[in-house]
């Protein structure tokens, strides 16, 4: 027997779980159920239990079908629309990472050319990192098709092996939307010049290992994600006196860490707890411990060897950026920590960089 939801009728509850036990609908109408039944109290172990959809799953649909409301409205043709509601939620999950109104041109866009989930991860990757960009390349324009072009044309440029190049420039052209991203790509057919492209910078991660590391007290948010609001509103940590005592009012949370340079010389740290794979470059991680991340909202010039949080509008994200971004950056990462563990086989093969 099935426990009913908090704040929903036992015969609502059931009429839900039957409709997914019966995948009655559409995958919209199935996220839509799924949302409902957790906001009423249902944990995704006890749905799955009562109608075989996998925690996994339910987060799939749920999010997709969030990205599928904010193109309704007009967004996008009705014949898109149309077409993403009764399959694609995979390649909509895809477009979380991008705002409402590149979402609705990624989803004309992947409508247009066909693509499967795969592909729409790249693209949505490469509008994502192209809207970021203060100026547009030259030759290339606004186009969801320029901006996956010149990520390809990015790519070809730094590729030596000319068969590797080839296949990139032929997919160059593939997406290119204006006359100056065509020419653009084209030009590599002669230019065999190789741009070797910035290194990305490595995680500044530690690991704390051992008990007389002098703690320093920094304040605490929560849990990623974190909205903006949240992330501006911890107030400035200001130590007084030899022994740094920290004075309080109201609500706030506190953590200690190693007193390590990089956090004692941070003007305005503050700490959050974020699952590791959601890190950035570790979303293919199937480590999924908690890690400690801490940032100086007082660092806010970019540079090209630092991660910086950025403010994406409904909570935030944690990027690195090859060229200045144009959009404002709320502080620089500096320190990622690991809690200390007793056994772990895989440390000696890490290798860690601290920066003193």
């Amino acid at each position: 027997m099935t426990t009913p939801a908090h704040n929903s009728s036992p015969a609502d509850t059931e009429a839900l779980l039957l409709q997914l036990r019966r995948k009655q609908g559409t995958w919209v109408d199935w996220a839509t159920a799924c949302q409902a039944l957790q906001k009423a109290g249902m944990s995704p172990q006890q749905i799955f239990e009562g109608t075989g959809f996998e925690p996994i799953q339910q987060n799939q649909i749920v999010v997709a079908g969030q990205v599928y409301q904010s193109i309704t409205g007009g967004a996008v043709s009705d014949s898109v629309l149309k077409h993403f509601t009764t399959r694609g939620s995979d390649s909509l999950y895809e477009l979380r990472i991008l705002s409402k109104d590149d979402r609705a041109k990624a989803v004309q866009f992947i409508y247009d050319q066909g693509l499967d989930s795969e592909q729409v991860r790249d693209v949505a990757k490469a509008l994502k990192e192209y809207g970021y960009r203060s100026d547009l390349p030259p030759g290339f324009t606004n186009h969801p098709g320029d901006a996956v072009a010149f990520s390809y044309w990015s790519l070809a440029r730094q590729t030596s092996d000319l068969q590797a190049r080839s296949r990139l420039i032929a997919q160059g052209l593939r997406f290119a939307h204006s006359i100056g991203a065509r020419e653009a790509i084209e030009k590599l057919l002669t230019d065999f010049a190789v741009v070797k492209a910035k290194p990305i910078p490595r995680l500044p991660l530690f690991r704390i290992e051992t008990d007389t590391d002098v703690p320093c007290v920094v304040p605490m948010i929560g849990q990623w994600p974190i909205s903006a609001a949240d992330f501006q509103s911890v107030p400035k940590m200001e130590p007084e006196g030899a022994f740094g005592v920290v004075q309080s009012s109201g609500e706030q949370a506190w953590v200690p860490v190693p007193g390590w340079q990089v956090v004692l010389t941070a003007q305005d740290a503050i700490a959050f707890l974020m699952p590791f794979n959601a890190l950035p470059n570790q979303s293919g991680s199937t480590v999924s411990e908690a890690v400690l991340v801490i940032v100086d909202r007082q660092q806010q010039t970019w540079d090209d060897s630092s991660y910086f949080v950025v403010d994406e509008g409904s909570q935030l994200t944690m990027s690195w950026f090859d060229t200045e971004p144009s959009v404002s950056l709320l502080g620089r990462l500096i320190v990622i920590v690991r809690p200390k563990k007793v056994l772990d086989e895989s440390y000696t093969q890490e290798l860690w960089q601290i920066d003193e």
